[in-house]
């Protein structure tokens, strides 16, 4: 977790570095001569949002009390492998859900009559996803 905070903090001074640079050559532009504001705050929350993370990554390693295994040079594979939930390889339902938002997000972009076809095609996937196990061949 310390090669991530260092990451972090890398780049949190790389963007304030690019921003000062940016304000700079904005002002030395020979037609225009002003701070070009909206690259400069963008630059800026981009710094600051990696430090947010860095401290975020602090506290929480802080707070721990012990190394990762992904830090430890004598750690196994299978010291960083938790359980990470079920997993439904043969489900069906994740692709009706990103149809149903297909058809939603074209609904926004071309005619809002596909709307509550996506909305309807939404609630079904994903009452269809969340009691795939009470019934049929999987059920338990």
């Amino acid at each position: 977790m310390r090669s991530n905070i260092v990451l972090w903090w890398i780049i949190t001074v790389f963007f304030a570095v690019v921003a000062v640079i940016y304000t700079g050559w904005s002002l030395t532009d020979p037609f225009h001569g002003y701070v070009e504001w909206v690259g400069t705050v963008a630059l800026l929350f981009v710094a600051f949002m990696g430090a947010m993370i860095a401290i975020y990554l602090r506290k929480t390693y802080r707070a721990q009390g012990g190394e990762l295994p992904e830090d430890v040079l004598t750690a196994d594979i299978d010291d960083g492998d938790p359980e990470l939930g079920e997993f439904s390889p043969w489900s069906w339902w994740p692709i009706v859900l990103a149809g149903s938002a297909m058809v939603f997000l074209t609904g926004l972009a071309v005619g809002h009559f596909l709307l509550p076809i996506g909305v309807a095609l939404f609630v079904v996937a994903i009452v269809g996803w969340v009691y795939e196990y009470y019934r049929g061949h999987f059920a338990r």
